[in-house]
C-alpha cells in the first residue's frame, strides 16, 4: 500500500562521535585504538515530519541547529543513529556548492553524471539537456572543464540539474543564497513552476523571509530539536523573535551628534513592534549634541528583508533648516497609513551634515518591526487600493 506521505521523519535522532585524539605517533595509534576519548553530539534529536505530496516546506533555523544533518538524512547520505527516515518517489537534491562534480569533465559531461547520480538514464537526460544549458546560461562554457568554472557558474549548473531532471521529491540547501539577484528570481520561479505541476519540496534557507512567498508549511528547528510549526507567517514571526539579540547592523560616525534612543511608536504613543496594514507609525530619534553642531540632517530609512529600500526621507529633503543643534532633544517622523503587506523591516536611522560628507552618527538596519495584514488575496509588499470594473463589448463589436 503506498504511503500517503512523500517524506516520513519518525523519532529520528543523529549523534556524532567528536574524538579527543592526543596521540603523536603512529605507535601511539596502535597501541591506544580502543582507547581514544570522545563525545557526544545529538545533531538531531526526536524529530518527527510529515511531509504530503505536493507541499512545499522550509526548514529554518541559526547555523548548526541541524537544517543541513536533516536534509542529509532525507537524502541516504547520512542515516539516523534512532528512528526511521521514509522518502517515495524518486529524489534530485543539491546540498552543497558544486556536489558531485568533478573538476576534470566538462561541464556537458558532468550533466550526465549528475543526472546518473540522481538516477536518470542517459536518454531522459538527452531529452532535457538542452532545456538545463539554457536555464543555467552556460551555452558557451558547457563544454569546458568544470575547474575553471567560477562559484556562480556551479551553482547555476547544478540548480538546473536538479530540478530540470523532473523528481518527485525536490530537495535544496541554501541554494537562494547564491547567485546575483536576476538568478534568485530565476530559482523561485522555477519553483512555483515545478510546485504547480504537483511535486513535493523541502529545502533550507537563512532568508527565512522567502519561506513566506513560496512555502505551504514551515518549521523551525535549534539545537537539533523543533522548537515551532505551522504556517509560514507565524512561524517566521516566532522565529524573528527568537533571534531578536541577533539582529545584524552597523554603526558608524563621529559622534559630534549621537542618536541616544530610538522608538517605534503607535497612535497611542505606545512602543510597539507590530505593525497592521493602514496603521501611522512614529519614529521618534532621541539625540544628544557632545558640541554645538550647524545644521544637522536627522533622516532614517526602511527597507525590507531583501535589502530594498521601501522608504526614506530627512529633515532636508522636507525643507527644515534646524540652525545650530546643542544639548539633548528628538525628532518625530510621522508616517502615515503604512502600507506594507506581511513581513519584517528593519530601520535604519542617521544624523549627517547637509552636505552628507560628514556622518556624525549612523545607525542601520538596527531597529526591526512586523508588519501584519488581513489582506491575504493581494500579492507583493504594498497594499495599494484598488477597484476593477468589466465592460463587456456590445454586441457585434470586434473590440474595444
Amino acid at each position: 500500500m503506498a504511503s500517503e506521505y512523500a517524506v516520513e521523519i519518525k523519532d529520528v535522532s543523529k549523534m556524532f562521535k567528536l574524538y579527543h585524539e592526543n596521540v603523536r605517533s603512529l605507535k601511539e595509534k596502535v597501541l591506544f585504538f580502543n582507547k581514544r576519548g570522545y563525545e557526544e553530539f545529538w545533531a538531531l534529536q526526536d524529530i518527527d515530519i510529515q511531509v504530503k505530496p505536493g507541499e512545499t516546506l522550509g526548514i529554518i533555523g541559526a547555523n548548526g541547529s541541524g537544517k543541513s544533518t536533516l536534509l542529509k538524512l532525507m537524502t541516504r547520505i547520512l542515516y539516523p543513529t534512532t528512528g526511521q527516515v521514509i522518502t517515495n518517489g524518486t529524489i534530485a537534491a543539491l546540498l552543497e556548492l558544486g556536489a558531485g562534480f568533478q573538476p576534470d569533465l566538462t561541464g556537458r559531461e558532468n550533466v550526465y553524471l549528475n543526472a546518473s547520480i540522481l538516477g536518470f538514464s542517459k536518454k531522459e537526460v538527452d531529452k532535457r539537456f538542452d532545456e538545463i544549458v539554457a536555464f543555467a546560461e552556460m551555452e558557451r562554457f558547457i563544454d569546458n572543464h568544470v575547474r575553471n568554472y567560477s562559484s556562480g557558474m556551479y551553482i547555476r549548473l547544478g540548480f538546473a540539474v536538479a530540478i530540470n531532471v523532473d523528481p518527485d521529491l525536490l530537495i535544496i540547501d541554501e541554494v537562494l543564497a547564491v547567485g546575483d539577484e536576476a538568478f534568485q528570481r530565476k530559482c523561485l520561479d522555477r519553483i512555483g513552476e515545478i510546485q504547480d505541476t504537483g511535486k513535493t519540496i523541502v529545502f533550507v534557507t537563512h532568508n527565512v523571509e522567502v519561506t513566506r512567498e513560496i512555502c505551504s508549511r514551515v518549521v523551525m528547528i535549534d539545537q537539533g530539536r523543533i522548537v515551532k510549526e505551522g504556517q509560514p507567517r507565524e512561524v517566521v514571526n516566532y522565529y524573528h523573535q527568537f533571534m531578536e539579540s541577533e539582529e545584524e547592523g552597523r554603526e558608524r560616525g563621529n559622534r559630534r551628534i549621537e542618536v541616544t534612543g530610538v522608538l517605534l511608536l503607535n497612535d497611542q504613543d505606545k512602543v510597539v513592534k507590530d505593525f497592521h496594514t493602514g496603521d501611522n507609525m512614529r519614529i521618534r530619534v532621541a539625540y544628544r549634541a557632545n558640541e554645538p553642531v550647524e545644521d544637522p540632517v536627522f533622516g532614517f530609512s526602511i527597507d525590507d528583508y531583501r535589502g530594498y529600500t521601501a522608504y526614506g526621507t530627512n529633515t532636508r529633503l522636507k525643507g527644515l533648516n534646524l540652525g545650530t543643534v546643542s544639548g539633548e532633544g528628538y525628532v518625530d517622523f510621522d508616517l502615515k497609513a503604512l502600507p506594507m503587506l506581511d513581513g519584517r523591516y528593519l530601520v535604519s536611522v542617521a544624523i549627517h551634515s547637509r552636505d552628507e560628507q560628514t556622518e556624525y552618527h549612523w545607525l542601520e538596519k538596527l531597529f526591526p518591526f512586523d508588519m501584519h495584514s488581513d489582506i491575504t488575496e493581494d500579492v507583493g509588499l504594498l497594499y495599494i487600493p484598488s477597484d476593477v470594473t468589466v465592460h463587456p463589448a456590445p454586441e457585434g463589436a470586434d473590440g474595444p
